[in-house]
């Protein structure tokens, strides 16, 4: 190796050359020949070369730099999480002791180390920012998932109700085949007797004629008997010759109507079958029609998936990787016995983060001042149902994104029921039962920790709404109403959304709007653009399904949370409006009050029409019709608790 000219170092020989933090006694250096670097080969791994010279030895602070890091390696268990970094750290040692021994070169050392531990903090940066992608990316998946099974379970009902129809279609033509063998079978029987009721005809008229020409010659005897007898044989004859012509004529005729008019169907029936006809055409159209739509959707959805996968999957090797080089976490099982063992722990801390784990173990060590235990209000029959308990129960201290999501499974599980039921059941009781079949003996201390957690966040629009209907201030149908307007609303963005990108242009954003909501004014139009905007952080094209997703405590972003609000106001003024209407009545009928209703929204159909009048009267639709009239207050009070708004055209 090419000897390397170096600025001369200070002689060092009574200088201790040990860095600060260093644990050996590294020595004084070895002295080498003035203005020059050691010669020693870089390639090696002996302490010794054989040289032209002889034998040439290690520098002896290299020999204990060395040492140094075999004895901090060695030490290290290899089995041991994160020992990535504790290799890092001897290494680190090392060059510290390393760039202070060489003076010279300790600027441009010191430089070279502070650019890589930069880029380390950088890249634990960038983990730290990638960390919160993975519960985006679970909930956009699970969205997904839900919506292309929706998908697939409607195209089988259509698809069997298809099946169905044309099953029925194909019996209806089998019984009118049947039934078209059975005439012609009838037709060639009524033939054939026909024929032999002719022939009988035919030898009866014969007959006829043979006995009057009898009785003709035995009346009118005379001598030329003979000539008589041959005149009649003769007419008998001829009158044969023409009546098997007659026959021949009468059989060509048959055959050629047989052949002609066989399989000749009636006009009536024919007329019948043809109307029955082009209404199952129309009908397969329209179903085509919806077929082709939805399935359109759905590959939409699909693709859209697919994409998801692809990023998750990406970002989950990102992770991974980012997880090896990261920093180790708490050993949060050390905490166990502090919250009552690993039963307890698991209910706490699962699926939190080291931040929302921390604040939870503070909350139950009484760090922030909250209650442990709740005292039962009774079972008198002023306490709410899912609340009749006595004693002292747990106090659960329940985290916002948990309570969000118990709810959520009561809200869903509640509508399964409804639905197989046919009716709508009693939130209140519906909670209590399913806390019951769900938690068991721990009923009474999830439903008091709920309440809490519901009281302690009012502020949250979803919280506050479940409590309405809960404590029976507003009707469950307005939780319902709110959720069919989302789905509406992203079924309209994604139909507006032709490419198939995810995305919209201003422009397209805001027609797609006013498409979903046509009622709406511009001004609230722009409110919900610049809502999106502010979202997505965006000036640019909107990415609609992003508006969707939640954060860790299950809320929306400001756009839908704005939608929802407006609906509120839209309802308020709905039925401001139907008082304006009803003004000095002090009882309203059924028809004045379906006058009234079709008066703010003509386009309201007979079904929706009929609900609201069934709400407003708290009767079955059968019993409308024999109805008294009603307080006109009382009826507005019912209608303003449900889901009655002007839903306009669509």
């Amino acid at each position: 190796m090419a000897e390397v000219r170096e600025a001369r170092l200070p002689p060092l020989a009574d200088a201790k050359r040990t860095p600060p933090g260093y644990p050996y006694e590294l020595g004084p250096p070895r002295t080498f020949a003035p203005g020059f670097l050691s010669t020693w080969p870089s390639q090696t791994t002996s302490r010794k070369v054989q040289k032209d010279s002889g034998l040439v030895m290690k520098p002896r602070f290299l020999l204990k730099l060395e040492d140094h890091l075999k004895k901090e390696l060695h030490i290290l268990d290899t089995h041991q999480p994160k020992v990535q970094e504790h290799k890092l750290q001897a290494y680190r040692e090392v060059f510290d002791c390393f760039i202070e021994a060489f003076t010279t070169y300790k600027p441009l050392l010191t430089d070279i180390k502070k650019e890589y531990e930069a880029t380390i903090a950088l890249l634990k940066d960038h983990i730290r920012e990638l960390e919160p992608l993975k519960c985006q990316l679970v909930l956009v998946s699970e969205q997904c998932e839900r919506t292309i099974m929706s998908l697939q379970e409607e195209e089988k009902d259509e698809i069997s109700a298809l099946k169905q129809e044309r099953q029925i279609l194909k019996e209806a033509l089998q019984s009118m085949r049947e039934r078209q063998n059975d005439l012609e079978a009838q037709v060639h029987h009524l033939q054939k007797d026909l024929a032999t009721q002719y022939l009988l005809y035919r030898e009866e008229h014969d007959a006829n004629k043979l006995l009057i020409a009898k009785i003709s010659s035995n009346r009118f005897e005379t001598v030329k008997k003979p000539e008589v007898e041959n005149e009649d044989i003769f007419a008998v004859k001829l009158a044969l010759k023409v009546c098997r012509e007659d026959l021949s004529k009468a059989q060509v005729e048959l055959n050629r109507l047989q052949a002609e008019y066989g399989h000749v169907v009636p006009h009536r029936d024919w007329q019948k079958v043809d109307c029955a006809y082009k209404e199952t055409l129309l009908k397969l159209n329209a179903l085509q029609s919806d077929f082709e739509q939805m399935k359109n959707e759905y590959d939409h959805l699909l693709h859209v998936h697919k994409q998801v996968s692809k990023r998750r999957d990406s970002l989950q090797k990102d992770l991974d990787g980012f997880r090896e080089a990261s920093t180790p976490r708490p050993q949060w099982e050390l905490c166990t016995d502090a919250v009552g063992g690993n039963e307890r722990w698991s209910e706490l801390f699962e699926g939190q983060s080291s931040q929302q784990r921390l604040e939870i173990l503070l909350d139950d060590l009484g760090v922030k001042g909250k209650t442990k235990f709740f005292t039962g209000l009774g079972t008198g029959i002023e306490v709410p149902v899912y609340l009749r308990y006595e004693g002292q129960f747990n106090n659960l201290k329940l985290q916002k994104a948990d309570l969000v999501r118990v709810i959520k499974e009561v809200m869903k599980e509640k509508g399964v029921e409804d639905e197989q039921q046919g009716q709508q059941s009693s939130l209140p009781e519906f909670l209590h039962t399913y806390l019951e079949r769900k938690h068991g003996e721990k009923a009474a201390d999830w439903a008091y920790s709920i309440m809490e957690g519901v009281r302690q966040h009012l502020h949250d629009d979803f919280l506050c709404l479940f409590n309405d209907i809960l404590t029976g201030k507003v009707d469950e149908s307005v939780y319902h109403g709110q959720t069919e307007l989302a789905s509406h609303l992203l079924k309209v963005l994604i139909q507006s959304d032709t490419a198939h990108t995810g995305t919209l242009t201003i422009s397209e954003f805001s027609n797609a709007l006013r498409k979903a909501f046509p009622l709406k004014q511009e001004r609230d139009i722009e409110v919900l653009v610049a809502a999106s905007q502010a979202d997505l952080d965006s000036g640019g094209s909107i990415s609609y399904q992003r508006l969707y997703m939640e954060d860790s405590d299950g809320r929306h972003g400001d756009f839908l949370t704005l939608v929802k609000r407006q609906h509120i106001s839209e309802r308020h003024l709905y039925i401001t409006q139907l008082r304006g209407l009803l003004e000095g009545k002090r009882e309203v009928t059924v028809e004045e009050l379906k006058t009234a209703l079709k008066t703010i929204d003509p386009s309201l159909d007979s079904e929706a029409l009929e609900l609201k009048l069934c709400t407003a009267f708290s009767v079955p639709a059968e019993e409308l019709q024999n109805e008294q009239p009603l307080e006109t207050e009382a009826a507005l009070q019912r209608l303003s608790v449900a889901n009655a708004y002007n839903a306009g055209h669509k």
